[in-house]
């Protein structure tokens, strides 16, 4: 089988017709969803946890089986498997390369140099790490089942020697004015993933992409939207809808499917994120009540950022000292707003969970 020839960007056949029902849908749907963001105060702090989900579906598309909650806990007390610790240290890596991209949004615009930033930081210290972190792959990829050569490839990529050329077409069009942006994100994302610039990681890469051009293009106040729910529940149709653009040239198809996953996720990240913010607005009142203290917003901010968390976490992010720090975990554990999961015992500190928001994010 010969390298794939990516199509030239814009895509010139399309039909617009087509998508008008869809795209209306999927518009309307992200716009009520960034609406409740607008609404909510430090929407990064609290709905971070949706933040680590999604790393953790991402990651799991390309074979990971952490979970969120053995994330939670290995962030709080770093003991898992060393399997297990390997899959969890890639779902953190891409937290953090998400959350480095966004950051670095407010200064800089998407770029080539971003992009390849975003991969240095997802692949480092992990097993997939092939040593060639931010720089394109120098060799040719091709995918298929474990074992498969590549005439039986199901696709193989451009060559090494022609992703410069591709890459440099692709980051013009991430700053072209397309007719809809939702459509421009469903072309750009299959593109990256038809170019496969690097040799590993490019799956996570692509949809790290999709929160950071909303964000980029203002079709998002807050770069939070996440759609690897949606590909990881419908995996198989994810791959067959990118498959067929190489094989039948069907970007209409694949274009339709996206904007149903848009139009789909609003609706699901809506949602959570109401729930998010009520459970907010009723802990906020629930731990004022209880600890009766100046801190009381330090630490309602806390367990929405780390719903699972040793003291000693807590005592060095909330900066709150010595017995005032243990006088407020105890009340607000007495009146079961948090669950103590692991009693501490040498050197090793209590592990409390906050159940009532860990419940809505994986739901």
């Amino acid at each position: 089988m010969q390298p794939f020839k990516p199509h030239k960007l814009p895509i010139k056949e399309l039909n617009w017709v087509e998508f008008i029902p869809y795209l209306g849908n999927a518009r309307d749907r992200l716009a009520k969803f960034d609406g409740l963001l607008q609404g909510i105060p430090n929407p990064r702090v609290l709905l971070s946890p949706l933040t680590t989900k999604e790393a953790v579906l991402s990651s799991k598309i390309e074979g990971t089986q952490a979970t969120l909650e053995e994330v939670l806990k290995y962030e709080a007390n770093h003991s898992a498997s060393q399997e297990k610790t390997e899959d969890i240290k890639e779902v953190l890596n891409y937290r953090q390369a998400l959350m480095y991209a966004i950051d670095c949004l407010d200064k800089r615009p998407l770029s080539e140099r971003l992009i390849k930033e975003v991969h240095k930081i997802l692949l480092k210290d992990v097993r997939s790490n092939t040593g060639i972190l931010g720089e394109f792959r120098d060799g040719q990829v091709f995918i298929g089942k474990d074992g498969t050569t590549i005439e039986a490839a199901s696709f193989v990529p451009p060559k090494a020697t022609d992703i410069p050329k591709y890459f440099k077409e692709f980051e013009k069009y991430l700053h072209y004015d397309e007719k809809d942006p939702l459509i421009q994100l469903a072309i750009i994302h299959a593109q990256f993933e038809i170019i496969h610039p690097f040799w590993d990681g490019n799956g996570r890469v692509g949809r790290i992409l999709m929160p950071l051009f909303l964000f980029y293009k203002k079709v998002l106040t807050t770069p939070m939207f996440y759609l690897s729910e949606h590909f990881e529940l419908n995996r198989t149709e994810y791959y067959a809808k990118l498959k067929g653009i190489s094989k039948k040239n069907d970007w209409d198809s694949w274009i339709i499917y996206f904007l149903n996953a848009v139009a789909i996720q609003s609706e699901i990240n809506s949602q959570k994120a109401k729930l998010i913010h009520n459970l907010y607005n009723k802990k906020k009142e629930e731990i004022s009540q209880t600890t009766k203290s100046k801190y009381s917003f330090k630490v309602l901010d806390f367990i929405f950022s780390y719903p699972i968390f040793n003291s000693s976490q807590f005592y060095k992010i909330t900066r709150i000292k010595g017995t005032t720090a243990k006088d407020l975990i105890k009340k607000i554990e007495k009146n079961k707003i948090i669950k103590l999961v692991q009693k501490g015992s040498g050197k090793r500190a209590n592990i409390y969970l906050f159940p009532e928001l860990l419940s809505i994010t994986e739901s």
